[in-house]
């Protein structure tokens, strides 16, 4: 029998026969190992333990020590022994596919009946009897006849779709647990036991359409999540519970901000509240711009197809873009428009109208742009991922020798704005040359080198997002934690050298000479939507004094104090405070838990007391302790906190 070498993480060598498993591996190195293991990586692939080594390899055995690979194969096996508990119940069911995803898994199942949270509590007690039968795991390579007969057999129509779209020459493998069957890649466990019975949950329900396309038949997905051990599962639940009670969506609806209706579907209905905070950001975002020497301007919505192909967008972009079609008069064919999906190809077309001398460089140009997008209805989600969103848009159009320079100035500009929205600290991905792009690799060299030097100029060092640049040119993407340790992509920067050259963008050189300028393609918030359900997320509701929509409720304890209440009223309105009356006849306790659900950030009671001593009762939003105050100290106070915070 020929010989392979196994090399281990230590650097010590073994000569052991060809086709050996990483199972008999663990078991030659001692018998607590081969209980203990799970899995293997070998040259550095996620390894079954079944699984034959026939060549010189590097090996680690994985045990449940080793987080990455054990939550993956818990969750990848909780799938299968959740469709086979589901099988087990309800036999006509037939299963489809099972991916590990985020904390956990998802299968879909085609069953007529919808599942309901009853079932899950019985698929759950179902599931943790399949676990404590302790069932082996075992794999077989077989050939597509084999296979595709036998899913024929059992009535399992998707299996055999999936088996005609495996390509010709993948092997198909099939994994049996105990005595039900799936098709899969694997790798997994080697008995039902290891998965820990105590640290995994089922969730949810949901539609799914079969391949996520909605010409296929609809399915039902069942989501559970799971963990290494029963502590894990239960911080992750608490994790949840908190997600759930910043929900944006909730949220929103108990401060009045939006709605969205089925009629203009991933588009937002902004209320007063809503449009509020939308226009103080704005706002805010307009003053940093002017004072970082950007021009504004504003482009059309709708464009012709043509610019679209010459940027290449209608190539790489057009099944995100809403096409619309207009019989022009006396036109022979109908002219096809888009709705602009970003706004990078109007900016340059501001750029080349007249003469630009290498004088006028760098050239910052802003604008709040509205955008539309198509996006698949199961993606939308609130304000978060929307139709019609505008954007922070901006385009830097600059030499090459000013691509440092502007980097350190953009990173210096996009700083100020998190620490002033309440985000000090970020982290920065620099991701370069996607497979499908435009331009030649040698302006990609270029390009990449110019941004990632700029980059590190700035004192700055990122983490490298392999394969995730714009198809015209490398990014930064700044990304931003929240106060229970979300990850938020927001703001980009993205140098640029294929879409100047495509469109024609030209500037005069000292030389006299044309020259194309770099296009730096910049976004601070990304999207307003986006952002500002970043921020009630961030801050469950309560946000910053200066962009809460209703910063005061100054609240009557009896009509006696109305007249005084109207006075507070206008004179925190004079001070540029965003206040209101309320007098109605209810009990102050019933106003402040009312207007306390409405995020109102400060509540002033008045009673006879405070008529009589002209002061305020003054209550903070999340505090049970009041505070007396001087009417002309709290006006002057909250006046103070009103104020935008690049104004103070």
């Amino acid at each position: 029998m020929s010989q392979i070498t196994l090399t281990f993480p230590d650097g010590n060598q073994r000569q052991v026969p060809a086709g050996i498993t990483p199972a008999e591996v663990a078991a030659d190195i001692s018998k607590s190992l081969s209980k203990k293991a799970i899995s293997a990586q070998v040259n550095d692939t996620h390894w079954d333990l079944a699984w034959p080594i026939e060549a010189d390899a590097t090996i680690a055995i994985n045990t449940m020590q080793d987080e990455e690979p054990a939550l993956e194969l818990i969750r990848h096996d909780l799938a299968h022994v959740m469709a086979r508990a589901v099988q087990a119940i309800w036999p006509d069911v037939k299963v489809t596919i099972g991916p590990v995803r985020d904390f956990g898994w998802f299968y879909d199942f085609d069953r007529e009946e919808p599942f309901t949270p009853e079932d899950l509590g019985q698929i759950e007690a179902e599931m943790k009897r399949i676990i404590a039968a302790r069932d082996p795991v075992r794999t077989e390579v077989w050939d597509r006849a084999r296979a595709r007969k036998h899913y024929e057999d059992t009535n399992e129509p998707f299996k055999v779709e999936l088996i005609d779209r495996i390509p010709g020459d993948e092997p198909i493998r099939m994994y049996w647990h105990g005595d039900w069957q799936d098709l899969c890649r694997g790798p997994h466990l080697q008995h039902t036991g290891q998965i820990p019975a105590d640290a995994f949950k089922l969730t949810r329900v949901s539609a799914a359409y079969w391949l996520g396309d909605n010409t296929r038949p609809q399915l039902q997905r069942i989501y559970g999540i799971a963990f290494r051990n029963r502590d894990d599962l239960k911080s992750h639940l608490k994790f949840l519970e908190e997600a759930e009670a910043r929900d944006h969506r909730r949220l929103g609806r108990e401060m009045d901000l939006y709605h969205m209706q089925e009629e203009a579907p991933g588009q937002v209905f902004w209320h007063p509240n809503g449009w509020t905070i939308y226009t103080e950001l704005q706002d805010y975002v307009r003053r940093r711009q002017r004072a970082g020497g950007y021009v504004e301007v504003n482009t059309p919505q709708v464009v012709n197809r043509k610019l679209w192909e010459e940027s290449g967008h209608w190539d790489k972009y057009q099944e995100h873009m809403f096409i619309v079609e207009v019989d022009e008069e006396h036109a022979r064919e109908k002219t096809v428009n888009a709705l602009k999906p970003m706004n990078c190809p109007c900016h340059v077309q501001i750029f080349k109208q007249g003469l630009t001398s290498y004088r006028d460089l760098p050239l910052r140009m802003a604008e709040f742009g509205s955008c539309a997008r198509y996006e698949p209805s199961g993606a939308l989600h609130g304000i978060m991922r929307v139709r019609g969103f505008t954007q922070d848009d901006g385009h830097i159009f600059c030499r090459e020798d000013q691509i440092e320079s502007e980097t350190a100035r953009y990173i210096e500009f996009l700083s100020a704005i998190y620490r002033d929205i309440g985000f000090p600290e970020f982290e920065v991905l620099f991701s370069d040359r996607p497979e499908k792009r435009s331009g030649s690799d040698e302006v990609w060299d270029r390009a990449e080198k110019a941004l990632l030097d700029a980059t590190r100029a700035a004192g700055i060092e990122p983490n490298i997002n392999p394969g995730e640049g714009a198809f015209y040119g490398p990014k930064l993407e700044f990304t931003l934690t929240d106060a229970i340790g979300r990850k938020w992509q927001c703001g980009t920067l993205q140098a640029d050298f294929v879409l100047p050259e495509r469109l024609g963008a030209e500037y005069v050189g000292a030389d006299g000479e044309r020259h194309r300028p770099v296009m730096l393609h910049r976004a601070a918030l990304g999207s307003f939507e986006r952002f500002i359900g970043i921020l009630i997320e961030e801050h469950a509701g309560r946000l910053p004094f200066w962009l809460a929509p209703r910063q005061v409720v100054v609240a009557s304890i009896v009509s006696e104090a109305d007249d005084y209440v109207h006075e507070v009223v206008a004179a925190l309105k004079a001070a540029g405070v965003r206040a209101e009356a309320d007098t109605r006849n209810e009990k102050i306790n019933y106003k402040v838990r009312e207007h306390s659900v409405g995020k109102v950030p400060a509540i002033l009671a008045i009673g006879r007391k405070e008529v009589e001593d002209r002061t305020v009762t003054l209550r903070r939003l999340g505090e049970k302790a009041t505070q007396v105050v001087a009417l002309d100290e709290v006006v002057a106070a909250l006046a103070a906190e009103a104020t935008p915070p690049d104004l103070r």
